[in-house]
Order: structure tokens, then C-alpha cells, then sequence
């Protein structure tokens, strides 16, 4: 395989094709798996804890669509749902009862949210958040974490995490000045940057937006007092705390991260894990805010295809089927794979952290875990560059960044898992013996 993934582009027919058409070969820049320096892994189906490429190999897939597939691959019921739903319409542009369904059960499920706008993508959700929060405050500064990404919006590309952390951009070109310039961005878990903020502009802060258990600059769960902090000097300031729960909303537990800390919100944005595989996010939070939107209110937002009929239909047949059950399990699968992979990379003489929060987890080529974005840089890419493609060889599929979390499903049984276990073993002896080859 080429070192940068470029020279290598033209070794299969369809991503030949792909390059002429598509920006990069993609349309999302993670997929081009130039972190990793390998060619993209072209999709064929999927099935469960696998994934099929286009030349019939298959893969123990720990991506699971980023996150969004909590159940596998063409988990029955969502598939069931979708097919009856999709029989009597694609879209219809007006309310349906479906809407209402999925909206009473979002609320039933995450503590602070009582009403519910649903949109299309996360970047959507976190877009409008940022406009509601502005609009209902009468103020413009919004904070956000080095390191968290929120979506693609311009206001919240600023020391972004995820794709934009892979590919060494500060933030991107094409978003004037005047996008960011009401954008400060603190690091991650640092409780006293925050209170120096808000004794300074505190009057000025429309609102604090952040992942509650950062996943887009790989794992790190907040420090112990953090989320707390933020809420008391939001409330004490009259500022809006947003919990960007695209990722942990019904990953972490069927009321998300904000039920698992006991810190609640005004505003939640939800997405992935609500969908099923489905592109469809929410916009959550107390009724007085969220009747700031229009037509109640004046923040516009709207879409032609907001809570699609089919989209709707297998995010209720997502919800309806995450029982407690489902996150005893995955905790425990997580538990395993963590304990079982630490005195592998030991004797292999690899320094790792692996960093674990609930049904996630995040291996990071370094020797402590991080606790925020630069921590999180100084880790070992061409480390994790080295295991990524070695376990990719043997059949087990990793996130194509060491900036992106590992993600369990329900689908992923023991076979799976001691399938991956055996994988990584031979896989850190190989990468440690290139590693001290290089040196």
C-alpha cells in the first residue's frame, strides 16, 4: 500500500470511476482513508458485526456506520419498518403520525427534552441549535471545546475534531472571519478556562456547546466536575448549555450522557444511534426554547424533508427496541475487549491507552490517556496508521482515523470479539516489529 493513500487510488475499477466525479473519491472525507494511508474500503453490504467489500472480503466491522448502527448491519426490525413505511410514500412534505410517535418517545426517553424538532443530519441539529440558542438569548457568542466537532456548519468549523482533526485542518477554507469571530473555543475538560470566560464576557455568551463524552478526537470522557461546571455558570450567566449528543444519545443509555451524569441540558442534539443506519437527527429541549422556532416563534428553520415517513419509521423501531438490556450487554463487551487488548499491546512493547466511557471506547497510541484535543495529538498516528492496516488485513475493520472512536453492536457476539482479540495480537507484534525497523 502507498504511504499516502493517493498513489494507490486507481487499484480498483470502481474507485477509478469514483475519483472523476466524486471530490477525493468520496463524499465524506473520512472515507478516503487517507489517515491511514490505505486505499478506501469500497462497501458492498453488510450483515450484523460484517461488512462485505466490493471484492467479496469480509470484515468485522467496528465502525457500525460511525456509530449509527447500534443493532449491526440490516438489523430486522429497522429493515421491517423502514419497508412497510416506504410502501406508502416516500415523502410527503406534511405531518404525520409517525412524527408524533417518534417525538413523544424521544421525550419519554432523554430527561431534559419536552419538545422536538426533527431535521436531517447532525450538522443540521447542531446548526440550529447554535441559531435557537442566539435567537432566544438576544446574544451572539457561542463557546465550544478544542477538539469537539459539531458538524460542517461554518460557525462551529473552528478547532474541530473528527474529519477536519485528520486531516491537520484548523479549521477550513471558505468560512469567512466574520463566521467564527463570535466563536470562542476553550479546551476540553479545562473547568477554569471556562470560569475565566464567563467572569469576563459571561453577559455576552449566547450559549456552551459540547459533546458530553468528547468521541470526534477519539474517547475522552469528561473530567470528574467538568459537565457540572458548565451547567452552573451557564444558569448563573443566563447562557444556554447545548449537550451535542449525536454520538452518545442512545449509545450510552436510552436517556444518553446527560442521563448517565445527572447533568441536565436545555438544548440535546441527537442523531446516528436514532436513526438506525437512516439519515435523520433531532433538536431537543425545554418547551420555552424550542417554542422560539417558528411558526411559534422567530428562529426560522425548516426542510423539505424533515422527519421523513421512512426515516421516522426505523428511528421508532430503533427506539422501541433498546430495552436496558442492550447497554448491560455492550458495557460488558466493551469491558472485555479493553481487558483483553491491554496486555496484548504490553508484551507486543507498543505503549497504548485504551480509553473506554460506557459502550465506548478509543485506542490511543500513547502512553497515558489524553484528556483533551492537544493531548490527544501527540498520540502516535503512524502507530495506530501501522495496527489499522494489519488488523484491516486480517479481517477486522477499525475507524480510518486515530481521531475516531471504536464502536460495539449488539451484533457483535463472542465469536466477534475473540475473532478481534486473536487479530490484534499478531497484529502488535507485526506493527511493533516495523515500528522498531523504522527507528
Amino acid at each position: 500500500m502507498s504511504d499516502t493513500g493517493q498513489q494507490s487510488l486507481n487499484q480498483h475499477p470502481l474507485i477509478q470511476r469514483a475519483v472523476v466525479t466524486l471530490p477525493g473519491g468520496v463524499n465524506s472525507p473520512v472515507r478516503s482513508f487517507a489517515a491511514v494511508g490505505s486505499d478506501p474500503l469500497v462497501a458492498a453490504h453488510g450483515r450484523g458485526a460484517y461488512l462485505f467489500d466490493v471484492n467479496g472480503k469480509k470484515y468485522i466491522d467496528f465502525v457500525q456506520s460511525w456509530g449509527a448502527l447500534i443493532f449491526g448491519h440490516a438489523y430486522p426490525p429497522i429493515i421491517e419498518a423502514a419497508n412497510r413505511a416506504i410502501s406508502n410514500g416516500t415523502s410527503f412534505g406534511l405531518l404525520t403520525e409517525g412524527e408524533v410517535e417518534l417525538a413523544e418517545r424521544i421525550v419519554e426517553m432523554v430527561p431534559s427534552v419536552e419538545k422536538v424538532r426533527l431535521v436531517n443530519s447532525g450538522t443540521e441539529a447542531t446548526m440550529t441549535a447554535v441559531r435557537l440558542s442566539r435567537g432566544f438569548t438576544n446574544r451572539d457568542l457561542i463557546v465550544k471545546f478544542e477538539g469537539c466537532y459539531h458538524g460542517h456548519s461554518d460557525a462551529l468549523l473552528a478547532s474541530a475534531g473528527s474529519g477536519v482533526a485528520t486531516l491537520g485542518l484548523a479549521g477550513s477554507a471558505g468560512v469567512p472571519k466574520g463566521s467564527v469571530a463570535d466563536t470562542v473555543v476553550l479546551p476540553y475538560n479545562d473547568e477554569e478556562a471556562v470560569e475565566q470566560l464567563f467572569l469576563s464576557d459571561g453577559e455576552l455568551i449566547a450559549a456552551v456547546i459540547v459533546e458530553p463524552v468528547a468521541a470526534n478526537m477519539g474517547l475522552i470522557p469528561p473530567a470528574e466536575g467538568f459537565l457540572e461546571t458548565l451547567r452552573r455558570v451557564t444558569s448563573q450567566h443566563g447562557a444556554l448549555l447545548i449537550f451535542d449528543e449525536v454520538i452518545t444519545g442512545f449509545r450510552l443509555g436510552r436517556g444518553g450522557a446527560q442521563d448517565k451524569f445527572n447533568v441536565m441540558p436545555d438544548l440535546t442534539t441527537l442523531g446516528k444511534v436514532l436513526g438506525g443506519g437512516f439519515p435523520i437527527a433531532a433538536l431537543g429541549g425545554r418547551a420555552e426554547i424550542m417554542d422560539a422556532l417558528a411558526p411559534l416563534g422567530p428562529v426560522y428553520q425548516a426542510g423539505t424533508l424533515a422527519g421523513n415517513p421512512v426515516a421516522v419509521a426505523a428511528a421508532i423501531a430503533v427506539l422501541d427496541n433498546l430495552d436496558p438490556a442492550v447497554y448491560t450487554m455492550l458495557e460488558g463487551r466493551v469491558s472485555l475487549l479493553a481487558n483483553e487488548l491491554e496486555p496484548i499491546f504490553e508484551e507486543a512493547g507498543l505503549p497504548v491507552a485504551i480509553q473506554t466511557c460506557g459502550t465506548l471506547m478509543s485506542i490511543f497510541f500513547k502512553d497515558a490517556p489524553p484528556s483533551d484535543y492537544r493531548t490527544a495529538k501527540a498520540c502516535d498516528a503512524c502507530a495506530y496508521k501501522t495496527f489499522f492496516i494489519e488488523m484491516l488485513d486480517r479481517g477486522v475493520l477499525l475507524p480510518p482515523s486515530p481521531m475516531e472512536s471504536m464502536f460495539v453492536s449488539v451484533a457483535h457476539e463472542r465469536d466477534e470479539l475473540e475473532k478481534m482479540i486473536d487479530s490484534a495480537h499478531s497484529a502488535a507484534i507485526a506493527a511493533a516489529r516495523i515500528a522498531s525497523s523504522t527507528n
